[in-house]
């Protein structure tokens, strides 16, 4: 995380230069890749890490990828040596309805601990400072889980406009019983509803016509009180993700219940991902609000559940992110058995505020942006 303040008294004198991925050396990409991973380390422990092959690989497609730019800032001391980073995502310019979403960009990033507190992460702020100004956004938006990222953001002027939980499950504890039992009660003729059901894939065809109604749902989801253009699926971002998961292994799994006329009543999609080989992780799961109150979200999760427990045997868990605000649909997860693993605060801070910020951090004469 960014560390919780600038301390005057121990500034760091810090180069910050942009990470072009298809221009940088060996020898960047190795210093590049071993920061990652010590951030990776510091940050998330627990966590089982990718290969630097695939963090390589995956940085270099973002360009390939079909509507957002990424732009990475890397901070330097006198030596040369890592000490922070700060990345940015924003909607590509020419791509369809770019101006919803031109105010809006999504910042991430940290300092390594052994280096907090020194100015480092204030000069990586001027950084982005300088994009918003250029590119014309308005609003950043950043997220923290650790209680130092919480203070950091806080300090710096961000307001707290959301809050997730990311929860998760062991198999071993379900009761595969209820399930069966939530299944049959949404699925039965009662509700006058039929399934569809997608295994690794939705074809492509299907996939375009589900695109909409699919996000209608994803809009009606809770995100509280944040700044944001529409939530919304879009084809070429799904079949570039498709096209991700080919090649690093993985499922897809998408349960329907539709309406006689062919309308989403209820939707549950999961994914399965090679590279995580031991758990599944759960992703919509939502009911048209004119057929909320009938146990749909149980019976679609219940058949997620069941189906990808068949095809993967051996996953051991399910990982789940939920609004806090969410309340039926964590009651429902902890029925299932999950538990709150971490939280997560997103904040946002509009240009004035960050440049408020930032006039008491003055760069240095030599310390030009980016």
């Amino acid at each position: 995380m960014l560390e919780p303040r600038a301390a005057h008294s121990r500034h760091t004198a810090t180069t910050v230069t942009v990470f072009d991925p298809a221009r940088a050396s060996e020898a960047q990409w190795n210093d590049v890749l071993a920061y990652w991973r010590l951030r990776n380390e510091e940050d998330i422990p627990d966590e089982p890490q990718p290969s630097d092959a695939d963090t390589r690989r995956n940085v270099q497609q973002e360009p390939n990828r079909p509507l957002y730019d990424v732009r990475r800032l890397l901070a330097h001391d006198a030596q040369g040596r890592l000490l922070g980073s700060l990345n940015m995502s924003y909607r590509r310019e020419g791509t369809p309805d770019h101006a919803t979403f031109a105010p809006f960009v999504d910042a991430w990033g940290g300092v390594l601990r052994a280096h907090r507190r020194q100015g480092v992460a204030s000069r990586l702020l001027h950084g982005l400072l300088a994009t918003m100004e250029t590119q014309g956004q308005s609003v950043a938006t950043l997220r923290a889980h650790l209680p130092e990222g919480h203070a950091f953001l806080r300090a710096i002027g961000a307001t707290e406009k959301h809050r997730s939980v990311e929860n998760r499950m062991e198999f071993a504890g379900l009761d595969w019983a209820e399930l069966a039992r939530w299944q049959v009660e949404a699925f039965g003729p009662a509700h006058g509803l039929r399934a569809e059901v997608h295994v690794g894939r939705v074809p492509r065809d299907r996939l375009a016509t589900l695109i909409e109604p699919m996000s209608v749902l994803l809009e009606d989801a809770p995100t509280s009180g944040l700044e944001r253009g529409p939530l919304r699926y879009e084809l070429d971002d799904y079949l570039a993700w498709y096209a991700e998961i080919d090649r690093r292994g993985g499922e897809h799994f998408l349960v329907l219940l539709l309406d006689g006329d062919g309308d989403i009543a209820a939707m549950c999609d999961a994914s399965f991902n090679q590279l995580y080989p031991d758990r599944m992780f759960q992703r919509l799961t939502a009911v048209s609000r004119r057929w909320r109150g009938k146990g749909l979200a149980k019976g679609v999760k219940a058949a997620m559940l069941r189906l990808v427990h068949e095809r993967h045997p051996a996953l051991t868990a399910a990982v789940t992110s939920n609004a806090e605000v969410n309340a039926p649909m964590l009651a429902i997860n902890r029925r299932l058995g999950f538990v709150p693993y971490r939280h997560d605060g997103v904040y946002q801070i509009g240009t004035e505020s960050l440049r408020a910020f930032l006039s008491t951090r003055p760069l240095a004469p030599q310390e030009a942006r980016p």
